[in-house]
């Protein structure tokens, strides 16, 4: 299954209310640091289907979620269990980094 786009329509049910960890990836089209970043978050999702919920925030269309997380630079991950942000990392990391940061939360 590939990412979600998380939207503030969805956020509630897909974010908050998921009983599995979630991973944001805050995110812009014009952010080459996202844009190099998404493949490996792309793998991710894949590799953790079924444990992980991965959704993508598009930073530009959702400017009211980007607001409540105080996102200032992107790409911004956040990881979410039972509805709380556990953890938060700002720019552009490896596949072994995300990974370990969601290892950490299952």
């Amino acid at each position: 299954m590939a990412e979600l786009k998380i939207t503030a329509n969805n956020f509630e049910k897909e974010a908050l209310q998921s009983p599995l960890p979630v991973l944001l990836d805050f995110w812009a089209s014009w952010c080459m640091p996202c844009k190099m970043l998404a493949p490996v978050i792309d793998r991710l999702a894949e590799e953790y289907e079924g444990r992980v919920v991965v959704g993508k925030v598009d930073v530009d269309e959702q400017t009211e979620l980007a607001r409540r997380f105080g996102i200032m630079s992107i790409p911004t991950l956040v990881v979410m269990k039972g509805g709380k942000v556990v953890e938060q990392a700002v720019g552009a990391r490896g596949k072994a980094d995300i990974a370990a940061m969601l290892e950490r939360h299952l």
